[in-house]
């Protein structure tokens, strides 16, 4: 069975560079013991790295020893449901990618939510 993104489409990739994704496949999928629910993929701004990085996860610094490269403006990557829904409710959420978001961030976002921050190409 095709995975859908929030649009019921099929799921597209978020991003292979940098790599994202719970399970690391380039896709914001739903996975039921990722308990972060990294499910929106979204282009990031400095704005909410910074938020980020204020609210005690830093995605600017590289972590080598987690695989990790580092973020920065312009980077997509897969976010927590938690962490992007604190962020829109402070003013720095970054933009969806609405087609590379997982069908089941709707269980707690909802999708004109999701629309006033899509991303524009």
């Amino acid at each position: 069975m095709t995975e859908r993104n929030v649009l019921g489409t099929e799921l597209a990739t978020c991003s292979e560079d940098p790599l994202t994704g719970y399970g690391r496949d380039g896709c914001c999928r739903h996975f039921p013991n990722d308990a972060g629910r990294h499910e929106i993929c979204a282009v990031m701004t400095e704005e909410f790295l910074r938020y980020s990085k204020s609210r005690g996860n830093d995605l600017i610094t590289p972590r080598p020893e987690l695989e990790f490269p580092g973020l920065e403006a312009g980077d997509r990557w897969c976010l927590c449901l938690d962490r992007w829904l604190e962020a829109e409710a402070a003013d720095a959420a970054p933009p969806v990618v609405l087609e590379a978001t997982a069908e089941e961030a709707l269980e707690r976002v909802r999708l004109e939510t999701l629309e006033a921050h899509a991303h524009e190409e």
